[in-house]
Parts: structure tokens; sequence; C-alpha cells
């Protein structure tokens, strides 16, 4: 199961990779648990008042304070709950943010995504742990089953599981990172989750002022997105056969993402005579 661990890991820096997850998280402070076990309760899609609360004011800040702009087209497209959203492109820290900004409270959305950069610090640990909303990934860590039964939790609980499938804070500007991980299409296979395209520009260079767009896509079943490819029997759980299938679900991910970029892209920057003020906002949570 190592190489499928492999491919749920994300977003790490080089030490990341260069350690084993016990070896880094010991680096830390603090052990490498993962998915349920490090949440330490059954995810839910209720929201509760002090996520709603924290949220409002991360908001008032982003968009009053900040006067960050974002459009979102296609709320219309999301079903009630139970499903994966898969979204690209990632290029900053504000990403998460806008996610929950062009989503409901309810049904609440569940974060799955790399350990060692969002537990940098003691503070965002003890703030995610008591707020939920994240399953941490240790890159090269548990077997794939733990990261399996946090995505079925979250899928039958008719929550939302958020996935920004291409791994990594980096990238090309204008189209999804082509290395972009299996781990959104494995999960799909495995727990037989819709997923909901997500297509998001405009965060690389933040400043006050600037403006980010989000497309929301129709959400899909795997049998709608490989079409043909679809077998007609899924591959054993854990063979290179099922890998492969999961990667080509992400390529094909990316293929509904990447022609609705250069729109959001063209959108999202403004001429170069505009005024970049707060241009820190970049690096603020790095």
């Amino acid at each position: 199961m190592g190489l499928l661990n492999r491919i749920l890991g994300g977003g790490e820096e080089t030490i990341a990779r260069a350690r084993r997850p016990q070896e880094l998280a010991a680096s830390l402070g603090r052990p490498a648990l993962e998915g349920l076990e490090w949440l330490g309760r059954r995810p839910s899609r209720r929201a509760p008042l002090l996520y709603r609360l924290l949220v409002t004011v991360s908001e008032l800040v982003l968009y009053r304070l900040c006067a960050i702009r974002l459009r979102v087209v296609g709320r219309e497209n999301l079903p009630q709950g139970g499903y994966i959203l898969a979204a690209a492109i990632h290029r900053n820290w504000i990403d998460p943010l806008v996610v929950l900004r062009a989503l409901p409270r309810e049904p609440r959305p569940w974060f799955m995504g790399g350990a060692p950069t969002v537990f940098d610090r003691r503070w965002k640990e003890r703030l995610l742990h008591r707020l939920g909303g994240f399953l941490p990934v240790w890159r090269g860590g548990a077997d794939v089953g733990v990261h399996i039964a946090a995505a079925s939790a979250v899928i039958e609980e008719e929550a939302v599981l958020v996935l920004f499938f291409e791994g990594a804070v980096s990238g090309p500007p204008d189209r999804v990172a082509p290395a972009s991980r299996a781990g959104a299409g494995l999960l799909a296979l495995r727990t037989g989750a819709p997923i909901v395209p997500f297509a998001l520009a405009g965060t690389r260079e933040l400043y006050r002022g600037k403006r980010i767009g989000v497309r929301i896509l129709p959400a899909v079943t795997l049998a709608e997105l490989l079409g043909e490819e679809w077998p007609p029997v899924p591959p054993p759980p854990g063979t290179r056969d099922e890998l492969r299938l999961a990667h080509r679900i992400t390529r094909r991910l990316a293929e509904r993402i990447d022609p609705e970029l250069p729109a959001l892209l063209a959108w999202s920057e403004d001429p170069p005579h505009t005024p970049r003020r707060w241009r820190w906002l970049s690096r603020l949570l790095r």
C-alpha cells in the first residue's frame, strides 16, 4: 500500500519529503496522527457556532478590510452534500478561504491535506482540532485505509470533502499542474461519491482590492467523467490498475477545469497601472 500512500500527500516542503513522517512530526513536537485518529470524532455536516463566527470574522477582514473581490459563478451546480469538491488551481494560502466563501455554511466543507504545512505552528493545529474541518495527511505515513475511512465518514455524513488535487501550492499560473496527484481519483473510486470540479484563479499574487474568480462546474459521476474509459468492473483495491485509473480520473478533472481558467484569469488580472497596495498579503500565512 506504500505506493498509494504517497499519492495522498501534498503541499509539504522539501524537509517533509526528506524525512519519515514520524521524524518530521517529532521535529514539530507532535505525533504523526492522521484522519479521524487525529480528529478524535466523526466529521459532521453541521457548522458549529464558533466555526461560523471565525469564518465570518475572516471574511470581514478579507472582503471588507482587504477589499478582496470574489466572483463566484455556478453555485446552482452544488449538490445537497455527500460529494467531493476537486479544486484547482491552488496557488496561495487564501485558496481554502475562497472555497469557504464560495460554498454554503452547511453542509460543512472538510479539507484533506498535508499536515506539515498546516501544522507549522502549534496554535494552528490546536485551532483546527477544536474547529474541525481538516483531516491531516502525513505523506508516506499511515495505511491508505486511514484516509479512505476519513473520506468515507465525510461522505456518509453528507458533508463536503474538499481536495486541492494538484498536491502542492505551486504550478503554472494558467492551468492545472501536469504532475497532479491521484488522491481525488482514488477517494472517488473508494467512496463512490460524485465530484464537483471547482475552477479557481487569481490568487498567485494578493494585494488590497485583488480580484479572484471561481467557477463551480456541474457534479459528475466517475462513469460520466471517464465515458468509454470507465471499466465495466472497477479494478481491485490496492492494485496498480486502480492507481492508473485514479490518475486517469485526475487528468480528466484537469481537462474539465483547464478550459475555465483563461476567462477567470482575464477577469482577475488588473491593468499594469493599478495600485498594488498591501502586497504583503501574498505572504501573510505562508
